[in-house]
């Protein structure tokens, strides 16, 4: 199963003070607005959100790879495996969810699924379904 990048997504208390942080350790910022900001340090991505989720988030984003470059340029790698065939594999082992994406969509969606410990696990597409 291909999941697409990895990162993890930081539910943070004060973003400028938290980017300053993580910019310290030699992360740099790629993209984000007012609320949330998204920090890169070669393969390494960090999601910084403030007042947007309450827990952190393990997050997986299907058609990225694990590089600013594809982060930066925002264009899908030209084949990935679409959320809802995700969903649906997931759905046939017995996974359980948190939410899902409408399996009849061929836009953006994404999905969230709990692991055993509590921790939240979000599939996120940017991107339409694959051709």
């Amino acid at each position: 199963m291909q999941l697409g990048a990895f990162s993890i997504s930081l539910a943070v208390k004060d973003l400028a003070k938290s980017q300053s942080f993580y910019e310290k350790l030699g992360f740099q910022r790629t993209g984000g607005d007012d609320h949330y900001a998204i920090l890169v340090n070669g393969g390494t991505m960090i999601g910084l959100f403030q007042g947007m989720f309450e827990n952190n988030i393990l997050t997986f984003n299907p058609g990225l790879e694990n590089t600013a470059e594809s982060f930066a340029a925002g264009k899908p790698l030209g084949s990935f495996t679409d959320v809802r065939e995700l969903q649906s594999q997931l759905e046939a082992e017995g996974m359980e969810f948190a939410d899902k994406t409408d399996p009849a969509g061929t836009g953006i969606g994404s999905f969230v699924i709990t692991d055993p410990d509590g921790n939240a696990i979000l599939v996120d597409q940017h991107f339409p379904r694959p051709e």
